[in-house]
């Protein structure tokens, strides 16, 4: 199964930056120019979150309801789980407006382009503009399910810990560092699956037109037996992103500092130079856009094989004027 799920991570990869090198002019200018105003915004949030009041009320609010839930105080885990999480929601608070707009309007590029088999000419404005509905409506329901996501995890959390602490082991040393490994462990996981699903309804919504809740369940189905390859291919986009961002943090950030306290640093270059950290930050938001929808084409057009039976299905999801959704599943015979 693993062999496997990376072949196809693999060949889904290759086929992505086939396709994204096939449409570069496209991509690194349309797509790319509409998802400039979001990448600077994610990474000027990084300067101005810090210093603004949002950021410790929140950071307050989450340590308080720790300190409810009666986690240990003492654990590295969560005390760096609720300074990343504050960190996290300061960000995308103040990045807002931008992925609502500019970042939506990438998104819908990009997937118009690579709706078609074979893409012939760029889509029009109009044409872009259409999937925004569908698309800002899944953005919703996602931003919902992510919530739920984190209160099922920390849900978990507070179960698993009171639990093992019923048997006295709360002042245990080694039974606070598996708790922190554990937890760890299943926050991974969970928030991993959920933000893989969230990608693959986006990209759903815009393929087929139809977003909110109804996406995000057909993104539960195309992607059962390939979660393994769906964590493979978001596996180097999130660290080519968290990459991007470091590196403005410390070319940027780090001497804008110097600047404001006295040090020599010139502004203009360093201005410029954040300028083109955010163009590459992206050019890698539209490529795992990219590879997103390469991703939902092969899990729509792929065929499961019955390892009993080695009978070969597809499966075509229909969305029916009441907004229930179908699933159809068609043998070899009936394909050909």
């Amino acid at each position: 199964m693993e062999d496997s799920s990376r072949t196809q991570s693999h060949a889904i990869m290759r086929r992505s930056v086939y396709t994204f090198l096939q449409n570069y002019h496209y991509f690194a200018t349309i797509a790319a120019v509409l998802a400039f105003p979001y990448a600077l915004s994610i990474l000027l949030s990084q300067f101005f979150v810090l210093h603004s009041p949002l950021f410790p009320a929140i950071h307050t609010h989450l340590r308080a309801v720790f300190m409810a839930a009666e986690f240990p105080p003492s654990s590295n885990f969560f005390n760096v789980l609720s300074l990343k999480i504050s960190q996290t929601v300061s960000s995308s608070i103040f990045a807002l407006p931008f992925t609502l707009s500019f970042f939506l309007l990438s998104k819908a590029s990009t997937i118009h382009l690579l709706k078609h088999i074979k893409p012939t000419s760029p889509p029009s404005f109009s044409s872009i503009s259409s999937l925004y509905k569908p698309l800002f409506s899944t953005f919703v329901c996602n931003f919902f399910l992510l919530l739920a996501a984190n209160s099922t995890a920390f849900s978990l959390l507070f179960f698993g810990y009171h639990f093992i602490n019923g048997f006295g082991f709360y002042l245990s040393p080694n039974w606070l560092t598996f708790m922190s490994a554990a937890g760890a462990v299943v926050y991974s996981m969970i928030l991993a699956n959920v933000i893989v699903i969230c990608n693959l309804a986006l990209v759903s919504s815009g393929m087929e037109n139809s977003g909110g809740y109804l996406a995000i369940l057909k993104a539960c189905v195309l992607i059962k037996g390939r979660t393994l390859t769906a964590l493979a291919l978001a596996v180097p986009a999130n660290l080519a992103l968290a990459a991007i961002e470091a590196l403005f943090h410390y070319r940027v950030v780090v001497r804008a500092y110097g600047y404001r306290s006295g040090g020599d640093c010139s502004g203009f270059p360093m201005a410029l130079e954040g300028v083109l950290i955010a163009y590459l930050y992206s050019i890698f938001v539209v490529l795992d856009t990219v590879v997103s929808c390469m991703f939902f084409k092969s899990c729509k057009t792929g065929c499961l094989v019955d390892l009993e039976g080695r009978y070969c299905y597809k499966i075509e999801i229909v969305a029916e004027r009441d907004g229930k959704a179908f699933v159809k599943l068609k043998n070899i015979e009936e394909l050909a």
